[in-house]
């Protein structure tokens, strides 16, 4: 059985795959925001089986980082991590918004946090292996503009979403190639469209499936050997924007990602 951690499990599909792991008997270290709700979550879970709390806001680098840094020292034996946390398009009409580090917030929380994260918590996982790191992504995908990356100009959250979302496919490809014959396995993956969220509620967006039909592709990336450096589209291999496999594209967002992770 697997030691998992996973990021935005208060709420949504998180909460639903936390509570569908810990009843196959692993171990969750459930993440959320609010210390309240995730101190109810584990609770909850510990009904079920094991688990325990971490609570971060992950729209702050130095947070994350330190995130980090406490599930590795408590949970030396962790071998999943699951970057699941984000922020949606947003309510219709919302303007632009930065993060603690003044970063745009979607490229900060759905990019540059699961980034730092998985950094943070790579030792761990390369001593623990076969280990697995499941990015939670979306078929909505627009590349990087890289003479704007932090879209000052013409912004839009639909828009800023689904280009933070090109980044972690991106990089997660570039990640398993770095990766490779380490024993961890990266892949990212669209879970279901329009799940019933409160992220896809604020966008004003009727749903379209629920969190129960995005779980299964989580649950089987977390927990079986599905290869490595892949998209899928629920439990269906599937291919991320073309962009993403660009080598030129991805040296490019490496550079501007260690950029903006120094800031």
């Amino acid at each position: 059985m697997s030691t998992i951690l996973i990021t935005g499990a208060t709420s949504g599909l998180g909460r639903y795959v936390a509570f569908e792991l810990v009843r196959s008997g692993h171990t969750v270290l459930a993440h959320g925001r609010d210390p309240r709700r995730t101190e109810s979550l584990v609770a909850e879970l510990r009904t079920e089986g094991a688990a325990e709390g971490f609570v971060a806001d992950l729209a702050s680098l130095a947070a994350v980082r330190e995130l980090g840094a406490r599930v590795a020292d408590a949970h030396p034996e962790l071998d999943v991590l699951v970057n699941n946390a984000g922020v949606g398009a947003g309510s219709p009409g919302s303007g632009r918004e930065v993060s603690a580090d003044g970063h745009e917030l979607r490229l900060a929380v759905d990019y540059l946090a699961p980034v730092a994260l998985t950094r943070a918590l790579l030792p761990v996982l390369r001593a623990n292996t076969p280990a697995r790191i499941v990015n939670v992504g979306s078929v909505g995908q627009e590349p990087i503009d890289f003479d704007d990356p932090e879209f000052t100009r013409g912004y839009a959250g639909f828009a800023a979403y689904c280009r933070a979302k090109f980044a972690l496919a991106a990089h997660t490809f570039a990640l398993a190639e770095e990766l490779a014959d380490t024993g961890v396995a990266v892949n990212v993956l669209h879970p279901a469209t329009f799940m019933d969220t409160a992220m896809v509620r604020e966008g004003g967006v009727a749903p379209w499936s629920t969190v129960a039909d995005g779980a299964p592709g989580v649950l089987a990336l977390a927990t079986q050997n599905r290869g490595t450096g892949r998209f899928f589209d629920g439990t269906s291999p599937a291919r991320a924007h073309e962009e993403t496999y660009d080598s030129g594209v991805r040296e490019r967002l490496a550079t501007l990602t260690d950029r903006l992770l120094a800031v």
